[in-house]
């Protein structure tokens, strides 16, 4: 028999950090010497992270048009696809970060329907620090409302792993109040602390991943009512556009304006940002940047450090909000940053709506 696949899902809340985590775990499996595929998913085309991932050099597969739960099949046929040249060592796979109840819908059919093919490593969620700890505390200010900070918690309460991310950003007690939060709310749940973007606690991640056993088998007691109401509340938009002028312009500073352009319509607004990100591609270069909530501070995850002419730009985001309302927002600060450098804007393609309810093509209620 062919040696069995690792597949590790990493799932989290949007913007806690799970591409950046995805990366930095394909670069260490890779120099390992192992052949690496990653399956990204989002509920429309134009993904940011898919982007971002291949254009890093990594073997990259996109679900997109719905969740894992809801494209199963279609997350098994991308994971073959991936394989098609080499069977990969492991898989990576990246959930949309709206999304829970992933080990009766993903991991308990793997189990049950390819349990030959794959060995289930732990299943990792990254705890995001901004809305996180907002939500654990049941603070009244957290921007979203009680049905959107539900998926939140029922995503960390079907973890093997907690991970808390993003500490290079924290102080010591800020991580200190993160972990004891997790501890009240998840007791008995491992629960590790690292930076994706330095690397920082990696080494323990990484350990941890390497356990073989009875992992994926939390089924949660789960409203998908209140599931479904919750995604639905939040605006999805992805959009692409070509930015061409006479005259060359720092892509990086386009990035930043454009997420901190964003990020003050928003705010004035009233609408809370639960992740927008943009990337800008051009011959063979590329930055990334973004924004995991209305307090955060705009960052440039990747930069390119070069002047264009023209760009290719993909913007996602993800916010509390009408989904018109939140297109007709990302246009306008789209002309603007366009008009301040006396470039043409094409509009080449965009996706606003709210996720439909969740329709899993496989639960599995109790585990294997």
């Amino acid at each position: 028999m062919s040696h069995q696949i690792k597949f590790i899902m990493v799932g989290g809340f949007l913007g806690a950090g799970k591409t950046t985590t995805l990366s930095r775990l394909a670069k260490y499996y890779s120099g390992q010497g192992l052949k690496v595929g990653v399956v990204t998913n989002d509920q429309a085309a134009d993904l940011v992270d898919t982007n971002a991932l291949r254009s890093q050099g990594l073997n990259v597969g996109e679900v997109a048009g719905a969740c894992f739960c809801c494209h199963f099949d279609a997350l098994m046929e991308t994971i073959e696809e991936l394989g098609s040249n080499a069977r990969p060592d492991v898989i990576l796979a990246e959930p949309v970060g709206s999304c829970t109840d992933l080990v009766a819908t993903v991991i308990q059919p793997i189990k049950r329907l390819f349990d030959a093919e794959f060995s289930i490593h732990p299943y990792t969620v990254l705890m995001k620090p901004s809305h996180g700890r907002k939500i654990l505390k049941n603070d009244k200010g957290s921007g979203f409302s009680p049905k959107a900070a539900y998926i939140l918690k029922k995503q960390l309460e079907e973890a093997d792993l907690i991970l808390v991310n993003r500490i290079d950003e924290l102080s010591v007690e800020d991580v200190d109040e993160l972990i004891q939060l997790i501890g009240e709310h998840f007791p008995g749940t491992p629960v590790l602390k690292t930076s994706a973007l330095t690397g920082e606690g990696f080494e323990a991640l990484t350990a941890f991943l390497e356990q073989e056993g009875d992992f994926g088998s939390k089924i949660l007691d789960i409203d998908y009512d209140i599931y479904a109401e919750g995604e639905a509340e939040l605006g999805w938009l992805n959009s692409s556009v070509r930015i061409s002028s006479e005259t060359s312009f720092s892509l990086d500073q386009l990035l930043m304006d454009v997420i901190s352009q964003l990020q003050t319509s928003f705010k004035a607004k009233g609408v809370e940002t639960a992740h927008l990100k943009t990337i800008g591609l051009w011959e063979g270069f590329f930055g990334v940047a973004n924004l995991v909530s209305n307090d955060s501070q705009p960052t440039l995850s990747l930069s390119s450090d070069c002047t264009v002419n023209e760009v290719d730009l993909i913007v996602n985001a993800r916010v509390a909000c009408d989904p018109e309302a939140l297109a007709g927002q990302v246009k306008s600060v789209l002309q603007n940053c366009a008009k301040e450098r006396s470039a043409n804007l094409e509009f080449r393609q965009t996706q606003s709506f709210r996720p439909g309810r969740p329709v899993p093509t496989h639960r599995y209620a109790a585990p294997q």
